[in-house]
């Protein structure tokens, strides 16, 4: 039997070892052990278990001598020790003997001079089609001459941690060890943990060359070629907004910003699908269909998909390689950005749903990452909750947030790219903002429509919004316009000032941080 030397990692014994398994073939091994069904489009449809979501308060980083002044510890990087770190390995690798072992080794990086091989060694066939999906594939030719890969990851939900033990916080453990470059991820099926730990590892690799990695998705007009990037936590619009049948898509989730250009880290798509609707959403509708996986939506006994039903989460979520959408850009790479779009889905219905931002307002509204985090997106998230998030992503950040704020800017201003916050969430009406009216947002930033815009000035946060944009319904342009009293805007506005002000306190302890202040709302 053909082991393709997992047997170095210590799996000795397997029942039977598959490597790069076609989506297909990964398919039927999932219907095979029952690990999931069919839907009527030819996608497998699967269910996670308990862990519908991530779980950031179960990763943990190895603390050895080579990182331990590299990484940025607190509440997001939790230090665990080596010693913690192998045993854990050690019974991950136990439970793995006499089973079926998936094998894929892939690349995260299209950016020729930064890409990583990562191998990911599953239980499960499903969560094997998903990284098979996520990543970038190697060629025949490339696999043949693969050779060690950078990072490996093993993923084992069917193993539980014993915290009592293992120094872990639940069952569920996300570890990565960069001296040993390895990831252990065990107890949770959330597949979301496998491409997040890749993304993680090049947020640490990538600065130390000079590369801005980013939680953002990625766009480029076909005749300008003039390269959009829209930064977001999960479920702000990324994947949605960047799935535009005008521009070419690089990427949905996770890029790089190199002297280069900007470039994507994956080779596929992972895009929330509650209430999906065919007409708002198409290129993500019409991507459902063979080799795409969902996750914890819930069919019918034919096969039919219920969009709307979230009885079983509301992070219900479909993967799937990136040529399922039609207008991709041939090698997910780009020019540099010249527009910087920030997402934030605002639960408190005070933010205009598009700001013009200065470049002291970008370094701080970047620093800041507000966003409302969406229910089901994370374990115990069953409401809108405000959240603080540096770079829109400072849970998989290990360094400290200012050096990737610092990275964002230095190359806006050799680029002469402008930024923009782009409020995806709710206003005065109690609704959310449609997907319409923020396409026509969108369309108006990219075509410079925007810039050509009257403007006016938003009290307490000094905003310059557009008072007429072409597609966009101008009694939304001013939240304030929403409210059946504008008393009723200024007193949450003050309530959100003042989170923003609290949150920003951690960065004033120098001369950089304290300068930014004055771009942030005033009281």
């Amino acid at each position: 039997m053909e082991t393709y030397g997992i047997e170095k990692l210590g799996i000795v014994n397997p029942k039977a070892v598959y490597r790069n398994l076609t989506p297909a073939q990964l398919t039927e091994a999932a219907l095979r052990r029952g690990e999931g069904k069919l839907s009527n489009t030819g996608a497998l449809v699967v269910t996670t278990g308990k862990y519908t979501g991530r779980s950031p308060k179960d990763k943990f980083i190895v603390d050895t001598p080579s990182v331990h002044d590299d990484i940025a510890w607190g509440s997001v990087n939790v230090p665990i020790t080596q010693e913690k770190f192998n045993a854990i390995r050690s019974k991950v690798i136990a439970y793995l003997q006499n089973r079926e072992i998936f094998i894929f080794d892939g690349m995260a990086g299209a950016d020729p001079v930064c890409t990583r091989k990562f191998r990911i060694i599953n239980e499960l066939a499903s969560q094997n089609l998903f990284i098979h999906e996520l990543l970038i594939r190697p060629t025949a030719e490339e696999l043949e001459n693969y050779g060690e890969a950078d990072f490996t990851i093993f993923v084992a939900p069917g193993f539980k941690c014993i915290p009592e033990i293992d120094g872990t916080h639940s069952e569920a453990a996300i570890i990565v060890d960069y001296e040993q470059k390895q990831v252990v991820i065990c107890g949770s099926q959330y597949s979301g943990e496998i491409k997040k730990s890749v993304f993680s590892v090049m947020n640490f690799l990538m600065p130390k060359e000079g590369v801005l990695p980013m939680h953002c998705s990625a766009n480029m007009d076909p005749e300008t070629h003039e390269t959009a990037v829209f930064f977001g936590l999960s479920g702000t619009g990324k994947t949605t907004l960047s799935a535009d049948p005008n521009r070419k898509l690089i990427g949905d989730d996770e890029h790089g910003w190199s002297d280069r250009g900007i470039f994507n880290f994956e080779g596929g798509c992972y895009a929330k699908v509650i209430n999906l609707d065919k007409e708002s959403e198409p290129d993500i509708y019409n991507a459902i269909k063979r080799n795409a996986l969902l996750e914890n939506v819930t069919v019918d006994a034919n096969g039919k998909i219920d969009f709307a039903d979230k009885s079983v989460t509301e992070n219900t979520r479909v993967s799937y390689p990136i040529f399922h959408i039609n207008n991709i850009q041939p090698g997910s790479s780009a020019p540099a950005a010249k527009q910087v779009i920030f997402l934030s889905a605002d639960a408190f219905g005070v933010l205009p749903p598009v700001s013009i931002l200065t470049p002291e307002q970008t370094k701080y509204y970047f620093l800041s990452g507000f966003t409302a985090k969406l229910a089901g997106t994370e374990r115990g998230i069953t409401e809108p909750t405000p959240t603080f998030s540096a770079c829109f992503g400072q849970a998989f950040l290990e360094l400290h947030p200012t050096k990737y704020a610092e990275e964002l800017v230095k190359k806006m201003e050799k680029n002469n790219a402008k930024a923009y916050l782009v409020n995806t969430g709710w206003n005065g009406t109690g609704k959310r903002i449609s997907i319409r009216d923020t396409r026509g947002i969108i369309d108006a930033i990219l075509s410079g429509d925007i810039d050509k815009a009257p403007t006016k000035q938003i009290p307490m946060f000094d905003f310059k919004v557009p008072t007429v944009l072409p597609g966009v319904a101008t009694e939304i342009l001013d939240p304030r316009d929403t409210y059946a009293d504008a008393a009723q805007w200024e007193e949450k506005a003050k309530d959100l000032a003042a989170r923003f002000i609290k949150n920003f306190k951690k960065y004033e302890n120098n001369e950089a941080g304290k300068a930014l202040v004055a771009a942030g709302p005033k009281l």
